[in-house]
């Protein structure tokens, strides 16, 4: 896709008669004085510059392995028809060897095509014209790294069943939204709260790019790459949470599902404790005290229950160290200020609850009285 620019006539409002007017789709640059250059020069080698340029902003999705492109060449049914990507990233049309394609976008492949035909003596420049449009976007491999839950290689674009059976339909014009960097970290369980999203890394073969996604957070505009296959995505680390990333997002889970537990007081059962799907599955950015809010830990007569203590189990996911946090149930409520006495839920934490002295004071004098009860019973009846 190339920028078409329109050279016009000067214009009687110009002062200096040396001043062309150039339109780019439709829109006038202001008057440029060109005294020392003919006007005449200075607008062919305008066009010729127009011309080579791409236009800027505007980024077709870059083809993958698996992508099934439709080329049209009028008067030449031997290299028209519906083409695969193979796994080497390269299109293989009859009679000519295999165009490397990976990383380009369509109208680079068009250019391509018509170049090698050109090339290898098949056409004259004069009498070929190349259509290319993409009919099927393949799913694409890509391998994350650094602050995610769950990082490894990630499938995204994952085709239905249906669309793996069906034949391309022979158009152009279709959108495959998640090919984006976005859908990778989702993918990969979503960013850490450490992650630092200013910076994540994007490696395709010997090209870097270090991109900024804090507008996932701020809303503003940002880049939300397209990915291909073999792709790699590293999202650094910078050791400390961030508040303003821990909650649902493009790039973060939306949810946590984690454990809970509370026996005997006030129930002798989860389920009597009303703890079902909804009581474990939390919005990401809850924190520890609505677990312990939502598992029915809080609450009930302040003699008995005020003083009931909460513990919060997480294992790490890399080096499998499990961590506890151990926590009045009262103090949690009404005196947490910050991230290390009231933490947030992490996917697979669990919370245990457990009653208060005077609960298990109670307990304890009645497992004496059950033991008790029967003795005087018996020498009541056999003891005169």
């Amino acid at each position: 896709m190339v920028c078409c620019a329109k050279v016009l006539m000067p214009k009687a409002s110009c002062n200096d008669a040396n001043v062309t007017l150039v339109q780019v789709h439709g829109c006038f640059h202001p008057c440029m004085a060109l005294a020392r250059m003919p006007s005449r020069l200075f607008c062919r080698l305008l066009t010729l510059l127009m011309l080579c340029l791409p236009l800027g902003g505007v980024k077709a999705l870059p083809l993958s392995p698996g992508d099934r492109v439709k080329v049209t060449i009028p008067d030449g049914e031997e290299f028209s028809g519906i083409f695969e990507v193979n796994l080497n990233g390269e299109l293989e049309l009859p009679f000519i060897r295999g165009i490397q394609v990976a990383g380009l976008e369509p109208y680079q492949l068009q250019d391509r095509i018509f170049h090698t035909l050109v090339r290898d003596g098949y056409y004259q420049p004069s009498y070929l014209k190349v259509s290319v449009n993409v009919v099927q976007w393949a799913p694409a491999e890509v391998f994350v790294s650094g602050a995610t839950f769950q990082p490894g290689r990630v499938l995204i674009n994952e085709w239905t069943p249906s669309e793996q059976t069906t034949v391309p339909v022979a158009q152009g014009g279709q959108g495959a939204f998640n090919r984006f960097l976005s859908i990778a970290l989702r993918s990969a369980g979503g960013v850490l709260p450490t992650a630092n999203v200013a910076a994540v890394e994007l490696i395709r073969g010997q090209e870097r790019r270090v991109l900024d996604l804090s507008g996932v957070f701020t809303g503003e505009p940002f880049k939300d790459v397209p990915l291909i296959s073999g792709d790699r995505v590293v999202v650094p680390d910078t050791g400390q949470e961030n508040p303003l990333i821990v909650r649902p997002s493009q790039i973060t889970p939306v949810g946590v599902k984690i454990y809970i537990s509370n026996l005997t007081v006030p129930a002798t059962s989860n389920a009597t404790s009303a703890i079902g799907r909804d009581a474990t599955s939390f919005p990401y950015g809850s924190r520890f005290s609505h677990a312990v809010v939502s598992g029915n830990c809080a609450g009930g007569t302040v003699l008995t229950n005020a003083y009931r203590r909460a513990v919060l189990v997480r294992v790490d996911a890399t080096t499998g160290k499990t961590t506890t946090l151990d926590k009045g149930v009262e103090e949690l409520l009404r005196r947490s200020s910050s991230n290390e006495n009231n933490p947030y839920l992490m996917p697979t934490d669990a919370v245990a609850c457990y009653d208060s002295a005077v609960v298990n004071l109670r307990d304890v004098i009645g497992i004496f009285s059950e033991l008790i009860t029967p003795g005087v019973l018996l020498y009541d009846r056999f003891i005169p």
